[in-house]
This record gives C-alpha cells, structure tokens and sequence, in this order.
C-alpha cells in the first residue's frame, strides 16, 4: 500500500478540486489519501464518495490552525480517523474560519486601497466550494506568474509579509485544545510538520491531552529533521506519519504520493 496522509483541496486553500486530486493520486499508485484541508471536513462526504469510485481508502483528515501560546509560534495539528459528523473540532474550528474569512476580506481592502485592482465577489466566488477566502484565493487575483516563481513570491511577500499592507495574521486556537477535540471525537492527532514550524518543544507536553503521533516525512524536513522526529516518536511511543502537503498550483512543485507516509492508517 501507499499512502499520503496529507493533501488539500479546494475546500481550504488547495487549488484542485478533490476529484482531480484523487485522479492523479491513483495514476500515482497511492491506495490511501487522506485530505487534511485546514479547519474544514465539509469535503469528507465528497471524498468518500469518490474513494468507493477509485478503489481508494480515504482517511477522516483535518489539519487545525493551531498556536503554541508559551513559546508563541505556531503549531499545526493533523487529525485522522475522527467520527465523521466531527462535532468537537467543527465547535472548535468553525470561529477560526469565520475570522480567517474576515481577515482575508480585509486584506483585499488593504491591497485595494494600495491600487490594485481587485473584485471582492469574484475572489469569493475563486474560492467556492471553501466558505473562507484564503491568501492563495487573492493572489490568483494578483497573478499569473506560478506559486514558485520569483514574481509570485515577491508579490506575495511584498503585499502579506514583514511591512506589506496586508500583513498581520488571524488568532489560532490552542494546540492542547486542538488535540484534545481531535481525542474527543475519536481521532488520532499528530504534529503536522515539527520541521518547518519549529514545533518541537511541545510535543512531550501534548501526550497527557493525547498527542498520538508526529509527521515526518514532508517536503520541508532534513535529515536532522527525521533523527529528531525519530527520536521522539521512539521516546514517547508516537507513531510516524508523512505525506505532499500537496496545494496544487498554490504551492510547491510536488505530485500526490511523491512523499508517502511511514504509516498506513
């Protein structure tokens, strides 16, 4: 089996939809997917549904905004394998979509307001079938040069980082509630991507509330990056996970299952 236990959809800020995802996915020989869209299951149904049609498992997936208040950096949670109706991290996620939606609205007026030229309904509508306009959704707006170019990327930088006019970010809930909704609906939660956030030093903190595993194997991680996941997970029995963070067009150059999970779910 193979499987890429993180990949996102149109329903959060992937640009591919979930049909054309799982397509490439089984041209790529991978036999279990889970979509991990931030903050989101509305896409579940849909790729179940599709998974029957494609001889795929689907995996329950979410990845939760989530902060580590003490050392103050982010944290982002995975979970896989929670009910399906999700009750506890809908309650959770559902305010942290409402404010993302409403500070990616007032990004547009900021970067409208700096003379570009841009069209509130028609970013809304970019975005659908995700409820939330994300930074992806207006570049497209901004844009025609590709995620990886070097034109993208100063744009990009230039408008929402450092002193740009649409810096600044949302408040992400707790990583301790985040796993413990995860844990609360049955799920197994994992540290996506200790690598890239820095997200280390919480982990040991996060078993007692039900931290189950950690993701290893990601396009950002180094090989110092894999001994210290691995000696975490040896350390406090975690298991190991792994996958793209596949985004389409609206991230890095990467196919699904070009990075596959060290576990099967």
């Amino acid at each position: 089996m193979k499987a890429d236990l993180h990949v996102h959809s149109n329903y959060s800020d992937g640009s591919d939809s979930i049909k054309k995802v799982m397509q490439r996915a089984r041209e790529n020989g991978v036999t279990q997917i889970s979509f991990v869209d931030h903050d989101t299951v509305d896409g579940l149904n849909e790729a179940f549904e599709l998974g029957q049609k494609y001889g795929m498992e689907v995996v329950p997936g979410v990845e939760i905004s989530a902060y580590d208040f003490r050392r103050n950096r982010k944290v982002h949670i995975l979970g896989y394998h929670y009910r399906t109706d999700a009750p506890h991290i809908k309650k959770l996620c559902q305010p942290l979509l409402e404010r993302r939606h409403a500070h990616s609205l007032w990004q547009v007026e900021q970067i409208q307001a700096a003379g570009y030229a841009l069209n509130k309904d028609k970013i809304i509508e970019t975005a659908k079938p995700s409820q939330t306009v994300y930074k992806q959704h207006i570049m497209k707006h901004l844009s025609s040069p590709p995620y990886p170019s070097t034109a993208y990327q100063q744009l990009y930088k230039g408008l929402f980082k450092g002193n740009g006019v649409a810096s600044g970010d949302i408040e992400y809930v707790d990583a301790f509630e985040a796993v413990r909704v995860i844990s609360a609906d049955g799920g197994i939660a994992v540290v996506a991507h200790p690598g890239q956030l820095d997200s280390y030093e919480i982990i040991p903190e996060l078993i007692d509330v039900g931290l189950k595993g950690i993701e290893r194997n990601h396009h950002d991680h180094t090989e110092e990056d894999h001994q210290k996941v691995e000696l975490l997970a040896k350390r406090y029995n975690l298991m190991l996970t792994g996958g793209t963070d596949y985004h389409g067009s609206f991230g890095k150059s990467i196919d699904v299952g070009d990075i596959l999970s060290h576990t099967i779910l």
